[in-house]
Order: C-alpha cells, then structure tokens, then sequence
C-alpha cells in the first residue's frame, strides 16, 4: 500500500473522485486532508479548467489537498488515468497533515 496526495479533480465531491471508488480500478481510502511543506504554483488551465500543481518549490502556495492510502493495482490505474508521465508525473514530496482519519501514523 502506499499514500498518494490529490489536490485537484481525484477529491472528494470532484468530477473524478468517482474512479477512487471504483474497486475494480484497485482499493483506495481516504485518509485524511493535508498540505504541500513546500510551496508550488497551482495553475487552473485549459478547456475544462484542470488543475495542474507545477513543480517548482518554493513559489507559488501551499497547496491543500486529500491523502489516499492506495494498493499497487489502483496506482497503476492512476497513472494511466493520469495519463503518467506524459501530463502527470509522481513526485515524492512532503505533506503536512491537517486531519487523519486513518489507522497508525
């Protein structure tokens, strides 16, 4: 399992967060809410005003987001959903968490 941090159209009440539920994608929980530590520039953009965090620390804002603990199949859907790495790409980065609703640290 690992944790993932979405900040755009994967959220809760989103146009996408339906595929976070969807059990045959794989399983994923939410977890909690947090924040990026380090700021970056969230640019709202194109036809349907999708989200797009740009990777450059230090400007820009924190960026608040949701926490997902997620298995190895819905990774693998996410990437191709997000069409990774040709629009997206995963990066490892450090969120501060706001609220946890899931078990442990």
């Amino acid at each position: 399992m690992a944790h993932i941090f979405v900040y755009g159209t994967l959220k809760r009440g989103q146009p996408n967060h339906k595929v976070m539920l969807d059990h045959s994608h794989g399983l994923a929980a939410f977890r909690g809410r947090g924040c990026t530590v380090e700021s970056f520039p969230l640019v709202i953009a194109g036809e349907h005003n999708i989200p797009w965090l740009l990777y450059l620390p230090g400007k820009g804002h924190c960026v608040t987001g949701e926490i997902y603990e997620v298995d190895e199949q819905m990774l693998r859907f996410l990437d191709d959903f997000e069409d990774c790495p040709s629009m997206y790409q995963r990066t490892a980065l450090q969120v501060q968490v706001l609220e946890w609703e899931g078990d442990g640290d």
